[in-house]
């Protein structure tokens, strides 16, 4: 009998890729998807405080967030307690029993995932409770060229992945998706490469595939295994709005447009949950660069106070004109 099949530790998935590449989109479809699966989710954003959470369908006291910093530096530790507290839940170790049998990851947009999953090998009592099953990274076919030449974060995203979606597909031309999949060969031969729409895959392409080898990393990066200082651009920084009063939908899309006429190269993400004046539902807002949207999404339920969050990461942000701008939305 092979050793995969006699290995009882749990099976986790990192879902990685640049900020807007459909990450979250992907873990909701996991989520909702009818694959018999009990999966414990842990979720990763950039800022003091999270949108992802209120993002994640169905979430509920198995989903975890960390916040203020990249799952791949500052905030790894909270990972390491995290995934200590579900192994000592999942063997009946601590104070509550709780049944699941994988861990989807998924980072902030600017995580190397290199460190992510040294995490997985380094730790004794991780290593000893959990294997890292594979890396799935999503990569923007509209805006990764960009992505790509500008930041070594979505260079590394690619290079670690076993599995690259190409998303977003339908946004750009085949010529174009055919040219960015020999770009991403060229960077990453042995990943399993999918071209996607929305984010929707077979699972069973992502999910328990044993996909992670020690040995191909090491061949990438020799030092992986090695702990060392992970750096950010120190340009890129995350602005977190908040909002009591309704909003005009009208007010915050003029303000965001009138933000990326100029400024729109250096903006990577913007996502909110908003509280709109008359709309019964809370709206979701997101975006990413020039291109956003705006959709209702569920009632708000009995115990929520509405209340209006956003968040902006991006490069040369000026947060004082953010402000007054979110504060200028109110509706009359």
């Amino acid at each position: 009998m092979s050793a995969i099949q006699t290995d009882s530790r749990i099976p986790v998935s990192v879902l990685t890729g640049f900020l807007g590449a459909g990450k979250t989109t992907l873990l909701n479809y996991i989520l909702t998807a009818n694959h018999g699966h009990k999966i414990a989710v842990i979720v990763n954003e950039f800022g003091e405080v999270g949108i992802d959470n209120q993002l994640v369908v169905g979430a509920d006291e198995e989903i975890f967030e960390m916040n203020n910093g990249c799952i791949c530096c500052t905030v790894r530790s909270d990972l390491i307690r995290i995934l200590g507290d579900l192994a000592d839940a999942k063997f009946g170790r601590g104070n509550r029993k709780v049944d699941f049998d994988r861990v989807v990851i998924e980072t902030t947009g600017l995580a190397d995932p290199a460190p992510v999953a040294q995490t997985f090998f380094v730790d004794p009592d991780i290593a000893e409770s959990f294997k890292l099953d594979t890396i799935v990274t999503l990569v923007d076919a509209k805006h990764a060229d960009q992505h790509l030449d500008e930041g070594h974060e979505a260079q590394e995203q690619v290079a670690f992945a076993d599995v690259l979606l190409l998303n977003k597909t339908d946004l750009v031309s085949d010529e174009d998706v055919q040219k960015l999949e020999r770009r991403l060969r060229s960077m990453n031969s042995a990943a399993k490469l999918y071209r996607t729409q929305q984010s929707q895959i077979e699972l069973q392409h992502i999910l328990g595939i044993n996909a992670f080898d020690l040995d191909k990393k090491l061949e990438i990066e020799p030092g992986f295994l090695e702990e060392e200082a992970h750096e950010h651009d120190d340009e890129v920084a995350s602005i977190f709005l908040r909002e009591t009063k309704p909003l005009d939908l009208e007010k915050v899309e003029r303000f965001i447009n009138e933000w990326l006429v100029d400024h729109g190269t250096d903006t990577f993400r913007y996502k909110g949950v908003l509280h709109i004046k008359g709309v019964k539902k809370r709206v979701v807002f997101q975006g990413i660069h020039v291109l956003f949207s705006s959709y209702p999404d569920r009632d708000w339920k009995p115990s929520e106070v509405p209340v209006s969050e956003f968040v902006v990461i991006g490069r040369n942000l000026d947060e004082d004109w953010f402000r007054q701008q979110f504060a200028s939305c109110v509706a009359s």
